[in-house]
């Protein structure tokens, strides 16, 4: 059975929607043209991840500003016009961020209008990218809750009540985004997988959580030259995501320091393995993409390996991103030869 293949979450967003090749960027329109452009935009995104032979889709969040804030500011109880400076990624570097001022909850849909017209677009299996409660947490200024735990879990129950919804509007695949879980360990496995557990409790579908090293951006990239020649977090993470219920985690690996060993660390657990390096704009050969599935089926077999980017992409060129997943699908394909 060939490897199958899909992506982190995000893809650059066109200079006519955003300001280009920016995490937070500032929409080009307002109003109905917005709404409009977003669409357009995520039938692109659709359409170049079908074109490249990606097999689980997303909408490449093209209707959100950034992937934390664009779940947190249209929760009640978090204020998006009052943002405030802090060091996030236990201060790796500032973010300018939405204000919690009072009870965290989810009293309208999110994301569900948005993917119900993403269904419309492919018949494949789709999936929606939502920030896990941990890195909600450390993506807000908290002015209400002062416990990172109960916050945690006000923000579990949210999304637990969007997820059930986006299940019912047809998704296949919900994956949580949990940089954070790379970083604060004690956390982790002191609340932040129940935390998990609990968000993904209305699933009626498959489950993932995204832990990697974060976009390719210079904060990112200077955070990971001064980790070593050795990246052993996954090692603390992955046993604690083994004894979740999620059905998948997705972690980085290409052009990595992650030691693959750490691989058999996951249980039972499906593997999206990064296998496209997001720090870069050299886009990888078939042959890369080959050589990096090939080291992870060392220490995983066949079934539970699934191939996708080490990250989002929407702070990339879009050719370059367009290109990077075509390397992924040609050289996914290039490892199934022979199975």
């Amino acid at each position: 059975m060939p490897f199958s293949t899909t992506i982190a979450g995000s893809l650059p967003k066109p200079s006519w929607l955003a300001e280009p090749e920016r995490i937070f960027p500032s929409w080009r329109l307002e109003g109905g043209d917005l709404h409009d452009a977003q669409r357009d935009a995520t039938r692109i995104a659709i359409f170049e991840q079908v074109r490249a032979g990606i097999d689980t889709v997303t909408d490449g969040e093209q209707s959100r500003k950034h992937f934390v804030h664009g779940f947190a500011e249209r929760l009640t109880g978090v204020d998006a016009t009052k943002r405030q400076t802090r060091g996030i990624r236990d201060d790796r570097y500032e973010a300018l961020c939405p204000t919690v001022v009072g009870e965290v909850r989810r009293t309208h849909p999110i994301h569900v209008d948005e993917m119900r017209f993403a269904r419309t677009l492919t018949d494949g299996p789709l999936k929606i990218t939502i920030p896990g409660p941990m890195t909600l947490v450390d993506t807000v200024v908290d002015e209400a809750y002062g416990d990172r735990r109960a916050l945690a879990f006000a923000f579990a129950d949210a999304i637990a009540d969007e997820v059930a919804d986006l299940t019912a509007a047809g998704v296949d695949v919900v994956q949580l985004d949990e940089p954070a879980f790379n970083v604060y360990f004690a956390e982790v496995a002191a609340w932040g997988i129940e935390a998990l557990d609990r968000a993904l409790a209305t699933a009626g579908c498959a489950t993932a959580v995204h832990v990697c090293y974060g976009y390719g951006i210079p904060a990112n990239v200077q955070w990971k030259a001064n980790l070593g020649m050795r990246w052993d977090q996954y090692a603390h993470v992955l046993p604690l995501i083994a004894e979740s219920r999620i059905d998948q985690v997705s972690i980085e690996l290409a052009g990595s320091r992650v030691p693959p060993e750490v691989l058999a660390l996951a249980g039972d657990k499906i593997v999206a393995i990064g296998v496209i390096d997001v720090a870069t704009e050299r886009v990888e050969t078939a042959d890369e993409v080959n050589a990096t599935i090939d080291l992870a089926r060392r220490y995983l077999p066949d079934d539970r390996i699934l191939c996708s980017t080490n990250c989002g992409m929407a702070p990339m060129p879009r050719e370059v991103a367009y290109a990077k997943l075509r390397a992924l699908s040609e050289g996914a394909l290039l490892a199934s030869v022979g199975l």
